[in-house]
């Protein structure tokens, strides 16, 4: 029998099929239950800063064009100085100095820089809060301290390994 080929009839499925039960109905399993979320925050997020970072030149001037344009300070911009140790605050006020010059520099004054121990060459971050009208300047050595602090925290958590 070389080529021939043998057909099974239809009936002979059907048989088969005869044989294997249909699936009993069962009832739809539930759902598992959804886990509960945290309550949506009802006070608005706290807007983040907006930072930069400069370095004081030979006349107490540090380049912030991007952030003074982006706290719409202009050149001749009268702006109030203040010390919070060991940043420095500023924001605008008419009886304050001219402290915006036309190159988009930030004049800072002499006995603030001496107070938060900002010394010609030093990098300072400057960082500004758009909601308030805020520039703060923080020295160097402040935002290294608190990154350090941080990264001591991070390792004792056991990240990094």
């Amino acid at each position: 029998m070389t080529g021939a080929r043998r057909t099974i009839p239809a009936a002979a499925e059907q048989m088969i099929a005869a044989l294997i039960p249909a699936p009993l109905p069962r009832p739809r399993p539930q759902p598992p239950p959804l886990p509960s979320l945290p309550s949506p925050r009802t006070s608005p997020p706290q807007a983040l800063p907006e930072l930069d970072i400069a370095r004081l030149d030979r006349s107490g001037r540090v380049s912030a064009r991007l952030l003074l344009e982006r706290l719409g300070w202009r050149p001749g911009q009268r702006l109030r100085t203040d010390v919070a140790d060991p940043a420095i605050l500023i924001w605008p006020d008419h009886a304050g100095a001219p402290l915006v010059g036309a190159r988009g520099d930030l004049t800072l004054p002499a006995a603030v820089r001496q107070m938060c121990a900002i010394a010609i060459g030093d990098l300072v971050v400057l960082a500004a809060d758009l909601d308030r009208g805020l520039l703060v300047v923080h020295p160097e050595d402040t935002v290294a301290r608190l990154l350090a602090d941080l990264h001591v925290r991070l390792i004792a958590d056991g990240h990094g390994r």
